[in-house]
């Protein structure tokens, strides 16, 4: 099986278990700022926060599609920040635009330039776009207000674009939430200042008893969402609700 497996932020927590969980015999190409995974077949160094770069990323994803002859192509959007966390008329204004970039203006605009890419190609490939998703795009955590609107966001966009491709267009378009997944990015959560963040004590006490999901086995339930046909293309998935 010839499939090729895009992942941004490829190069560590999530998104490294994702390349890492991919199908047998994939090739397996990490977008990132940081260096590629040892699973990584190819990296193409990127950082999404800057919208210079979604243009060559987007044109490699094409490069990568026209090939050869794939007979599954999957691009999942995993990359994200929540810096900086704090509420949204105390923090750097900088910082704040760039958690928006990343988590909302980049999953989208290669998202687009994904379904193009696929257009042009005229592949007859099994063709998916999945987002990572997150709970905080249908909770209100005071000091998430960019992460949890940017998530939301991008919810809306699976919803909408789902429908547009199943008129036409054909491929498969998903949010996945994964829960609470034992990254760096949680303990990150852990050692914020609950004037920040005033729900820390929450994921302090997730973590404290064992409740958060090992990157592996979130990874492995997100695939088995993408290879289940039964999840209808614009759907919004959370893992914790199968």
């Amino acid at each position: 099986m010839a499939s090729l497996v895009v992942v941004t932020g490829g190069s560590a927590g999530l998104g490294r278990a994702l390349l890492e969980a991919a199908p047998e015999g994939s090739y397996r190409v990490d977008v990132s700022r940081s260096g590629p995974p040892p699973v990584a077949d190819e990296h193409v160094a990127a950082d999404l926060g800057d919208p210079a770069a979604w243009k060559p990323v987007g044109q490699r994803i094409e490069q990568l599609i026209g090939q050869r002859q794939w007979t599954r192509v999957t691009l999942v959007h995993c990359a994200g920040t929540l810096e900086p966390i704090g509420f949204a008329g105390e923090v750097d204004s900088r910082d704040y635009t760039a958690n928006l970039l990343v988590n909302a203006a980049s999953s989208l605009a290669l998202g687009q330039r994904f379904l193009v890419a696929v257009a042009s190609a005229g592949s007859d490939a099994r063709c998916e776009l999945a987002l990572v998703s997150s709970g905080a795009a249908r909770s209100t955590y005071l000091g998430w207000s960019a992460y949890g609107a940017a998530k939301a966001a991008g919810d809306q966009w699976v919803r909408v674009v789902g429908a547009e491709q199943q008129e036409r267009g054909g491929v498969r378009v998903l949010s996945v939430a994964p829960g609470v997944v034992a990254t760096g990015m949680q303990a990150m959560i852990r050692d914020t200042d609950p004037h920040d963040f005033p729900a820390v004590e929450k994921f302090r006490e997730l973590y404290e008893t064992g409740a958060l999901t090992d990157p592996a086995d979130a990874a492995a339930a997100f695939w088995r969402v993408l290879d289940d046909d039964e999840v209808l293309t614009g759907s919004v998935v959370d893992l914790r609700d199968r």
